[in-house]
């Protein structure tokens, strides 16, 4: 049974991944990665409710679909430490979200940056558009320029566009504004008027950003470049609502993964695969002939090495002077997280959530004025467990937790011995007592109930307002 599975395994590779791996150095494809910020797989194409793009939907259609792309952790710097190198952030001593200048340090292990590798590999590396590369480590990346169209005659480029539109504040879309009623809130949620506007401007500002996709497909093509060129679409951690970006629950993990290469990957696929954006690092140094001096711990896309993974991991740590710590092992039923400091609330004091998310202050005051239903009050609540279980196929939105629950003792044992093999591998350093007394204080409730009123009333003019409207946002000029 083994063999014949093996056996089909192999065929279906050798049938949707063309060969890639003989590719000589003059046959490298181009390669482009968009990047869309604090974004999750809230797109039509993945059967999101309300929202229409339809350039992504066509990119996917030409190429391959991933439905359980999971990013290594839920904010940005972190995550993308570790998908500009191939290793878990941890590991290479980037965890901690907004290191300052003077903290950083250079990689361990000899390791360098993926630009940095294309670079001695030949390829023009330019970082485009949005100029964030967020590296919480020193040190050249590589990157050469800020445009492809600097390259030299014939040599291959990689690209690094990030649309930071989908990054808080968000624009409202004035050619194909939503209906607050065509939308679906999770569970977790209250479903308020307030609660499905905001959720509608995020999802209007990813129209804006599928246009602009559009653009850079359209340049592609007025170039003569598409049929060479590898693209990646993809976010760099999860959506930007509270319980999403920043936890290592489902929706500040996943993110939308798209691949198309013409004549090398199959059209109308749809993968399942448990995948992490550091693969797309290490599919991209093999496509490109590129070297690493250190054993990656991403694995390539196109090899079965990333079919046959079990699990994935996941870490958050310290979020600016925010203080926290938390762990996770997923596979295709089951997640356990495992929380470092249960001490703390989950909503203890972040300036960055409590100044760009609105339903964070209405919630708030529902909360204190005992409005909340038991699912919609549990994130609220003064600690954590130390454990959280979820069967993710029975229960998707990650409420009901069995860590206690004797049926799943097997369960939970088995994923939290891997989950320490992991932390050993990755070498990481847990929480020393310092950092657990450390940062801002984790007094909870942050705000009495008139100050979160005062914060809701503040919020409505923003949320409410119409496309193309001059409302100042009431808590931030520029955003974050």
């Amino acid at each position: 049974m083994n063999y014949f599975k093996t056996l089909i395994t192999v065929m279906l590779l050798v049938f949707f991944w063309k060969p890639v791996m003989g590719q000589t150095k003059t046959e490298r494809p181009n390669i482009i990665w968009i990047m869309l910020e604090d974004w999750s797989p809230d797109l039509s194409c993945y059967g999101t409710k309300g929202i229409e793009t339809p350039v992504t939907d066509q990119l996917a259609s030409e190429g391959v679909r991933y439905t359980n792309a999971f990013c290594t952790s839920p904010v940005c710097s972190t995550s993308r430490s570790a998908m500009l190198t191939g290793y878990h952030q941890n590991y290479i001593g980037a965890e901690q979200h907004r290191t300052e200048k003077d903290e950083k340090k250079p990689l361990p292990h000899d390791i360098e940056p993926m630009p940095l590798l294309l670079k001695k590999a030949g390829y023009f590396t330019a970082l485009m558009i949005y100029n964030k590369t967020d590296a919480n480590f020193s040190g050249d990346l590589g990157f050469m320029g800020k445009d492809w169209k600097e390259r030299e005659k014939e040599q291959p480029f990689f690209a690094q566009i990030t649309l930071g539109g989908t990054h808080r504040k968000w624009n409202r879309d004035p050619i194909n504004p939503i209906n607050p009623d065509d939308i679906e809130l999770p569970a977790y949620y209250v479903d308020t008027p307030f609660a499905r506007r905001d959720w509608a401007n995020g999802l209007e500002q990813m129209q804006v950003c599928d246009r602009e996709i559009g653009d850079i497909l359209e340049r592609l093509n007025k170039e003569g470049l598409t049929d060479n060129t590898l693209i990646f679409l993809i976010g760099d951690n999860g959506r930007c609502h509270f319980r999403g970006k920043q936890f290592l629950y489902d929706p500040g993990l996943w993110v939308p993964l798209i691949i198309k290469w013409p004549g090398h990957v199959a059209s109308k696929q749809v993968n399942n695969d448990m995948v992490q954006t550091i693969d797309i690092t290490a599919t991209i140094l093999d496509v490109a002939c590129a070297e690493p001096k250190h054993p990656l711990q991403g694995k390539n896309l196109f090899k079965e090495e990333s079919k046959i993974r079990d699990y994935i991991f996941a870490a958050r740590d310290r979020m600016g002077q925010t203080h926290d710590a938390m762990r996770a092992i997923r596979s295709k039923q089951y997640k356990l997280i495992h929380n470092l400091m249960p001490e703390r609330a989950w909503l203890q004091y972040s300036g960055y959530k409590e100044d760009m998310y609105p339903m964070l202050a209405e919630m708030n005051v529902m909360n204190l004025e005992g409005k909340l239903n038991e699912d919609q009050a549990k994130f609220f609540a003064p600690k954590k467990p130390e454990f959280e279980l979820y069967d993710i196929v029975k229960d998707p939105y990650e409420l009901k937790n069995l860590a206690s629950d004797p049926k799943y003792g097997d369960i939970k044992d088995k994923m939290l011995e891997e989950l320490y093999v992991w932390r050993k591998s990755i070498n990481d350093k847990g929480v020393s007592q310092e950092f657990r007394e450390g940062g801002l204080s984790s007094k909870y409730p942050t705000r009495t109930l008139e100050g979160w009123k005062q914060r809701y009333e503040a919020w409505k003019p923003w949320v409410f307002r119409e496309p193309n409207s001059k409302v100042q946002h009431p808590f931030v000029k520029k955003g974050y």
